[in-house]
């Protein structure tokens, strides 16, 4: 059974430019045969300055809707749209790093025909 309030939710939500980025899973309801449903998001946003920032304005939206979220995690995103570019690296000192491979993942389904390079390095 497909949780069309999960399903509904896009994976990526980022801006242009550079900013501080959380990885969010997001629950469903449980099924009867007791599966939690879940996907895994990315949210960047220019305007937060923390990343419990954006990960506030997400949980705060998704609670809305009746969904539980758990944050993976952070770091930072550089987006070029000009030179179809993603630079994904960095951590929270709030959350710890994302898994940059995991975001990369999920970058690649909204920026299909972009470069995405990841690092562990810089804050």
């Amino acid at each position: 059974m497909v949780d069309a309030k999960l399903e509904a939710i896009p994976c990526v939500d980022i801006e242009e430019g550079i900013f501080k980025y959380v990885l969010i899973k997001v629950y469903g309801k449980e099924t009867s045969d007791g599966y939690e449903p879940f996907k895994t998001i990315v949210r960047g946003y220019k305007d937060c300055q923390w990343h419990a920032d954006i990960y506030e304005r997400v949980s705060a939206s998704c609670d809305g809707l009746g969904l539980a979220t758990e944050c993976l995690g952070g770091g930072r995103i550089e987006h070029n749209p000009s030179a179809k570019l993603i630079k994904v690296y960095g951590y929270s000192q709030g959350f710890g790093k994302a898994d940059h491979s995991e975001t990369k993942k999920i970058l690649l389904t909204k920026y299909k025909d972009y470069t995405i390079e990841i690092s562990d390095e810089g804050y």
